[in-house]
């Protein structure tokens, strides 16, 4: 158990590493589309004064006889909204980002260690890891264009993104902190 800890650490470390390159450096700019300040403070006022919490909305409401309607003829939007705001380098969601990341390393460490017995080289451990990891991926990511209709450039951006940071946090572990098997 504590060799698992240690193990989830290091490959939270590993998953946070990859996740700054890809959400925390110019590189996210391939993912996110913007507009100038000018359009960004009057969508903003428009969204202040009609969302009334935080929580993510469907913009027009398809339940609706008129939402259909609309729905049909678009603009559509999945709102992710925020009603208070907060800072765009907040160090409260860094902490919390690595916690996430070391419960999801410890999750896949317990998992690895529940086949260890079975699945005793590396490569065939590895390729357990980058399959489970490409398969959870695009399940989680490449379903919203297909099912929400919302653009591929932002999905498979977070498809690479995320596949990637488990794949490395998996391979740490992996490698360095699973039982070795004595073969024969």
């Amino acid at each position: 158990m504590p060799r698992m800890l240690i193990g989830a650490l290091a490959a939270a470390v590993a998953m946070f590493i990859t996740g700054f390159i890809f959400f925390a450096s110019p590189l996210s700019l391939i993912a996110f589309r913007t507009v100038d300040d000018t359009r960004s403070a009057t969508v903003q006022a428009v969204l202040a004064q009609n969302i009334p919490a935080t929580g993510t909305y469907v913009v027009p409401n398809p339940g609706t006889r008129a939402g259909t309607v609309l729905y049909g003829k678009g603009p559509v939007a999945t709102v992710h909204y925020n009603a208070k705001g907060f800072s765009a380098n907040s160090m409260g969601a860094v902490v919390n980002g690595f916690i996430h990341e070391a419960i999801v390393a410890l999750l896949m460490g317990f998992a690895l260690l529940g086949v260890a017995g079975r699945v005793a080289d590396f490569a065939s451990r590895a390729q357990l890891v980058v399959l489970f990891s490409l398969a959870g991926s695009m399940l989680i990511h490449l379903g919203q264009p297909i099912w929400m209709h919302v653009d591929w450039i932002h999905a498979i951006y977070v498809f690479i993104a995320d596949a990637a940071m488990l794949i490395v946090g998996g391979l740490v572990i992996a490698r360095w902190f699973l039982p070795k098997v004595q073969q024969g």
